[in-house]
């Protein structure tokens, strides 16, 4: 919560680099602001269990790590308010952060906004989003438990969704534009090995279809 309108540092963005760069800051005693609009840890969140974090041998769920570093980062009096910046004016000493919440001056901004799930932009995307089109396997998985499931993509994120579904789904088919994934090799290895995942190759989705749900 936001205890005043002026600080030394507004920092953009909740995720682990916005969160770092608060710990910092406010740890060297500036005054400082965190501002996020959806949820503290950013992309992370939606990761059920990180293993290649340094000091985590057993690795960690994406929540609670994100928890641990606000923890962190507040243990040293950094403010976090949850809004939406609308605009920003970096003209003079002072620069401005407008929000929902009201205006927010700072000596110094740091953007740290991260990122939103790639989108495919084919037909029946938009319409069928909540409605068997999902891009959080860890929120969404139950949702899906006993059917079959398909995920778009050959990289670490769709591999790793592509794992954890699989502990639901009865078959995970993942659609790669290529003829090889791009995920590390050991997700590769663990995927191959899964009975429940197969491939489809030099493939590319061109539209959803469906009646109130996905059926195609």
């Amino acid at each position: 919560m936001a205890t005043n309108t002026q600080y030394d540092v507004i920092i953009i963005g909740g995720g682990p680099a916005g969160l770092t760069a608060g710990m910092y800051t406010a740890r060297s005693r500036f005054n400082s602001l965190l501002i996020e609009k959806n949820m503290i840890g950013g992309q992370i969140v939606n990761t059920e269990h990180i293993e290649n974090f340094p000091g985590f041998p057993d690795g960690i769920s994406g929540f609670d790590l994100g928890q641990l570093m606000l923890k962190q980062a507040e243990k040293y009096g950094l403010e976090v308010i949850s809004t939406e910046v609308t605009g920003i004016n970096l003209d003079g000493k002072q620069k401005t952060v407008r929000t929902g919440s009201g205006d927010f001056t700072a000596k110094v901004v740091i953007i740290a906004g991260g990122l939103e799930r790639q989108k495919l932009k084919v037909p029946g995307e938009d319409k069928f989003t909540g409605k068997g089109v999902s891009y959080c396997a860890t929120c969404d998985a139950a949702l899906f438990r006993d059917q079959p499931v398909t995920i778009v993509g050959g990289g670490n994120g769709a591999i790793t969704e592509a794992l954890h579904l699989a502990k639901f789904a009865t078959k995970v088919t993942v659609i790669h534009r290529r003829k090889q994934l791009r995920a590390t090799p050991i997700l590769q290895e663990r995927a191959a090995a899964e009975p429940r995942i197969e491939f489809l190759w030099d493939t590319v989705v061109e539209g959803i279809e469906g009646g109130n749900f996905v059926e195609r």
